[in-house]
């Protein structure tokens, strides 16, 4: 059986060669707002101590950022509207680019004491104002999380998901191109590389399949990190 697999394997690697290992026609891929902040949270906020929260809400063309950050007792949480500039996701780089489109705004926030109160609305006022700038993405950069570059804001999440070997895996079977933003919904668009994806299915053990449960509309659904 397992040279039946790598041979339907070696058919289908002669039949894409010469598109390079992938489908020509691109392809669009779901993502839900639950998955991509339940990826927010594993990758980036649970690596930046003073990051207490990132997530996003999902709008057609647009989202709105949400950022918690705690700092000496000042617990804030800060809001910021995006869009959508560029996303490109494969073994190599893993980058998504923003352009900030409304000023930060303060969502709530727990002072330690008056001072820090005054402080915050002092220095939200200063920059946006008397500097025009924005101090969320200056923030973040601060922090380690995103770079800030002519007015765009880039979230590179090599640093992170480069360290998963399994991760990187995956990324070499699909280049993602670009991505389009709808209600509540990521939608990325990319070539799946069969080669890459029909090569791995060739070497793995058959005796470690086991599709007995499934149904032919279900899918295995990805266990998220708990809380």
């Amino acid at each position: 059986m397992q040279t039946l697999v790598s041979n339907i394997a070696k058919r289908i690697r002669q039949v894409y060669q010469k598109a390079e290992g992938f489908i020509e026609d691109e392809r669009e891929f779901p993502m839900s707002q639950v998955f991509l902040n339940a990826t927010f949270q594993r990758f980036v906020t649970d690596n930046v101590k003073m990051l207490k929260d990132l997530h996003a809400d999902l709008h057609d063309d647009w989202l709105r950022l949400y950022a918690t950050l705690d700092y000496n007792g000042l617990l804030i949480t800060l809001s910021v509207d995006l869009k959508l500039v560029q996303m490109e996701l494969n073994k190599n780089t893993q980058l998504i680019v923003f352009e900030q489109i409304s000023d930060t705004q303060v969502i709530e926030a727990k002072y330690p004491n008056v001072f820090y109160k005054v402080g915050v609305r002092v220095a939200l006022w200063f920059y946006q104002k008397v500097l025009d700038k924005d101090p969320l993405g200056m923030i973040l950069e601060k922090l380690n999380v995103i770079k800030v570059k002519d007015d765009l804001l880039y979230l590179d999440l090599n640093r992170w998901l480069g360290k998963s070997r399994s991760i990187i895996d995956t990324l070499s079977k699909v280049h993602v191109n670009h991505a389009v933003l709808r209600e509540a919904e990521l939608v990325v668009i990319g070539n799946v590389n069969l080669t890459a994806l029909f090569t791995k299915m060739s070497q793995e053990r058959i005796e470690d399949w086991d599709d007995s449960d499934l149904q032919e509309d279900q899918v295995t659904p990805i266990k998220q990190k708990e809380s």
